[in-house]
């Protein structure tokens, strides 16, 4: 009798001895962990427990905070332009969750940063509430309503634009179309559930953020990149002498002859400045089949392809990687020069390219955020602007700029030209498939604007013209983009 007690009396023991080294474990070893586990109601309940704070767009706040009687979780947050500011705010869901902005500053808009300590112990004392901080953008308010007027415009378009400052790489303005509203499941109730059933399951992904997350060829618009790249190894030393390009140009390796748009006999062994003006397709084909894909990919990486460009402190703000592909043939490398084959890229990345060389060949770190404040206005962080890579030599930039502003005062950007202001463009009409007479081409131009005030802007605008009512002889990008290329370098430049 007294062995099987002792027996029982050491088996309650060992237990109570495994449950006490568990909840030890537990509260000291994985405290942390639990605590911000997302799948922890309590963290739930405690981001929406007090007013979040707002997310600023030159002065005033996009965001807000609705109190919610009654509820659980306390504060739902509301949007000011909702869908206009979505790409760069992105949502704060009681039900599914933060992403972009909201998501890579929760811990700053919810009042619960660890800067915040001392913060919060004085708010304890004093009896207030739990306050938190704000995040100040880099956008412009008018080109951002410009980009999101002119693209919605476009009846039944999905597209997107982006506006970098080329000398400091603030993201002026970044719009996906179409959009959602972000106010319309920020609560946990059966109706906003569904609101953003219907979002992610719609089609023609209102929720995607085209600017930074999706990438599509980038047409002739990558013609400026070919340019820099035949002028930096000197394949090209005069813009304005003839090549011994023809036209059909007859790809390497292939029966196949590609033709352009302007012409056989305009593109015919034309200068590459010419070329550049009409967008003539063998002029580019030529020299990147001459320059080789280890020359075509230096050149490309250099102004960020195949690179996690985006800053790494905008988490979830960071750009899907654009791509010069490795281990192209003759033909595959040739098809590139005019931005098709295997090549892709964001609409952020062709931004980023024009800006470069309308900064003189320095590539910039794009930044969104400007600005992180605590719950007493204090600066918490700044941003500086950082040089990424001197993507070619002022001279051959200098070159490109050229081009691109005799497309604009001559060619086929001429759309985008502003009064007083010096434009340069670049149009491109992309083929999406292999079946180019089946498939919509895409809709694409880049452009840059110079003040005489010393103030740039570049600007890039993809456009899917998919469900338009739109003839295909009138998809193109400088029929499309460059009116909206125009109007958000105006909002920049003219204000």
């Amino acid at each position: 009798m007294n062995r099987t007690i002792r027996a029982v009396a050491i088996f309650c023991g060992l237990t109570v001895l495994a449950l006490l080294l568990r909840a030890n474990w537990l509260q000291y070893a994985t405290a942390d962990d639990l605590a911000t586990d997302p799948k922890n109601r309590r963290v739930v309940i405690e981001r929406y427990a007090s007013v979040r704070g707002d997310i600023i767009v030159d002065g005033r706040a996009v965001t807000g905070s609705k109190k919610v009687p009654g509820a659980e979780f306390l504060y739902k947050r509301t949007y000011a332009n909702g869908p206009m500011y979505a790409p760069v705010t992105g949502f704060a869901s009681q039900a599914n969750g933060v992403s972009l902005l909201e998501s890579t500053y929760d811990s700053v808009l919810s009042g619960q940063d660890d800067r915040f300590a001392f913060q919060r112990v004085a708010d304890v004392v004093t009896g207030k509430g739990r306050r938190a901080g704000s995040v100040v953008t880099t956008i412009d308010p008018e080109a951002q309503k410009a980009a999101y007027k002119g693209l919605s415009d476009l009846k039944g378009a999905r597209g997107a634009v982006v506006a970098l400052d080329p000398s400091t790489g603030k993201v002026l303005s970044m719009v996906s179309v179409p959009s959602y509203d972000p106010s319309l499941f920020a609560g946990n109730t059966f109706k906003e559930a569904d609101q953003f059933a219907a979002l992610d399951k719609d089609k023609r992904k209102p929720m995607a953020n085209r600017a930074l997350r999706e990438t599509y060829p980038p047409g002739s618009t990558f013609k400026i990149v070919t340019a820099a790249a035949a002028l930096e190894h000197g394949i090209v030393t005069d813009i304005d002498a003839p090549t011994d390009a023809v036209s059909p140009y007859p790809l390497p390796q292939s029966t196949n002859k590609i033709g352009s748009e302007a012409g056989d006999a305009l593109c015919n062994k034309t200068s590459v400045k010419t070329a550049m003006q009409y967008s003539c397709n063998n002029v580019f084909l030529d020299l990147a089949a001459e320059l080789g894909q280890e020359k075509m990919r230096e050149t490309a990486e250099k102004f960020g392809f195949n690179e996690d460009v985006y800053s790494a402190e905008l988490g979830d703000l960071r750009a899907t990687k654009s791509l010069y592909p490795n281990d192209l043939d003759k033909p595959g490398t040739a098809l590139t020069g005019m931005g098709q084959g295997s090549l892709t890229s964001t609409p952020m990345q062709m931004a980023m390219v024009t800006a470069a060389l309308a900064n003189d060949g320095k590539l910039m770190q794009p930044y969104v955020v400007d600005e992180v404040r605590g719950p007493d206005l204090n600066t918490l962080e700044k941003a500086k602007p950082v040089a990424l890579d001197e993507a070619v030599s002022p001279a051959t930039a200098q070159q490109v700029q050229e081009m691109m502003e005799f497309t604009a005062e001559k060619g086929s950007a001429q759309r985008a030209l502003i009064d007083g202001i010096t434009v340069g463009g670049k149009t491109g009409t992309a083929q999406r498939g292999v079946n180019v007479a089946d498939e919509v081409p895409y809709g694409w131009f880049v452009s840059y604007g110079k003040g005489p005030d010393g103030r740039s802007v570049a600007v890039a605008v993809f456009i899917d013209p998919t469900d338009m009512d739109i003839s295909r002889q009138d998809i193109s990008g400088g029929r499309l983009g460059a009116p909206i290329a125009r109007s958000v370098m105006q909002a920049v430049l003219q204000d």
